[in-house]
């Protein structure tokens, strides 16, 4: 068992899918969660459901591309209980796998502006409260194995996933150890997000042909998240850890 009682959590794109489960798993290990989101009726469901568990939670209506909104959660996040010891910044978007030809400039910018972008402002905006006590800040980034490799993902994806790792690695570098930073790389996970290219089989041969032979359920990533926010992690700094089952092993 995790021990994070007294941890206050953050968590983007925690409405659903690989959010949601790690804002429950949070919940359920003591932790005070702000579930973050942009789809306020979901962030209504995952409160309830870690209130009904005898969690204790909040929900804030953020949008990471806005710098206002990220302002706004940090300060509804420290006004409620204090500080905030942990972050995840997991919201992100896909891209449908297009490449360079096809990704028009919105396209990009919006998959860069939730992806990475988003990761940039909310660590900015919440590391006078991360660097803040004794206790080390943590900061748990979404990537993705096509932060790692191309094929994972459309050229924009891929560039925002590289983008993370290497957010991640800048900000370990630049803050440690007052500030312990590391990225999670998940392969094919089914979320709703991933559900329509599931469903087209865009996907599927390439997950048969792992060592795992199937997708991750979305618990399976928050339970690295957790491994990676407590004190049994200590001494991973800086690190892309994979969740891929086996993807990338050739």
């Amino acid at each position: 068992m995790v021990e994070l009682t007294d941890s206050v959590v953050v968590i983007t794109g925690a409405a659903s899918g690989m959010g949601r489960s790690m804002a429950l798993e949070f919940g359920h290990e003591g932790a005070s969660v702000v579930v973050v989101d942009v789809d306020e009726d979901g962030i209504d469901d995952v409160v309830e459901d870690i209130d009904d568990e005898g969690g204790e939670a909040i929900g804030v209506y953020g949008d990471v591309t806005d710098p206002d909104s990220v302002e706004a959660v940090v300060e509804r996040a420290v006004d409620e209980y204090g500080t905030i010891d942990v972050l995840v910044n997991n919201a992100g978007i896909l891209d449908d796998y297009a490449p360079i030809g096809e990704t028009s400039i919105d396209d990009w910018n919006a998959v860069i502006g939730v992806n990475l972008d988003g990761v940039f402002m909310l660590t900015k905006a919440a590391l006078p409260d991360l660097l803040e006590g004794d206790d080390e800040g943590v900061v748990i980034n979404t990537a993705s194995i096509a932060g790692k490799v191309a094929g994972g993902g459309g050229a924009a994806y891929t560039t925002s996933k590289h983008g993370v790792i290497g957010f991640t690695k800048q900000l370990s570098h630049d803050y440690g150890p007052e500030i312990r930073a590391n990225a999670i790389c998940p392969g094919a996970v089914e979320t709703g997000m991933t559900e329509a290219l599931i469903e087209a089989g865009e996907v599927e041969p390439m997950v048969a042909d792992t060592p795992a032979g199937r997708h991750a359920q979305p618990e399976e990533v928050a339970a690295v998240a957790l491994f990676l926010a407590s004190d049994d992690a200590s001494f991973v700094h800086g690190t892309a850890v994979d969740v891929d089952g086996g993807w990338l092993v050739d």
